[in-house]
């Protein structure tokens, strides 16, 4: 399958394979792993966008830094009322998504989301499992937009 970059693909097979009810314990180990993905000491980043949505229940914190080679580092904060299936989506895209370009993340289909979570939290919880891509995405068109101008510039 073509589409999705090599770590996230990997992950979405890991889920594909996996039970219903080893989905969801799969699915809150990630969100467990989710605090992995805060910004480090000594962290530089290109972007930062820290707020509270309506659609999240906690203020959340989108750190983008795109290296030499052009490749997104992405960090994230998560306030203490973030739901699991957020965290855990948090944790599944700064990994999956590691070493992939900005212009890949916006190009990156949310098809994939239900084949992580499965069809039936991807109905109850609609609103919260795209919040996160939704955020990362929003960073990197705003990255991608501000090199388009400096290039003009």
């Amino acid at each position: 399958m073509t589409g999705y970059p090599a770590k996230l693909n990997k992950i979405i097979h890991l889920f594909e394979i996996l039970p219903e009810d080893e989905r969801r314990e799969t699915l809150v180990s990630y969100a467990d792993a989710a605090k992995k993905q805060e910004p480090r000491a000594g962290e530089q980043f290109d972007l930062q966008d820290i707020r509270k949505d309506e659609e999240c229940a906690d203020t959340v914190g989108v750190y983008l830094h795109v290296d030499e080679e052009g490749k997104a580092h992405l960090r994230m904060t998560l306030g203490p009322e973030v739901q699991t299936l957020t965290r855990a989506m948090t944790a599944i895209l700064c990994k999956g998504l590691q070493d992939t370009t900005p212009q890949e993340i916006l190009d990156l289909p949310s098809d994939f989301i239900t084949r992580i979570v499965g069809s039936e939290l991807v109905r109850v919880r609609s609103q919260t499992i795209y919040y996160v891509l939704t955020r990362i995405k929003g960073i990197c068109k705003v990255y991608v937009d501000l090199q388009r101008m400096a290039q003009v510039a």
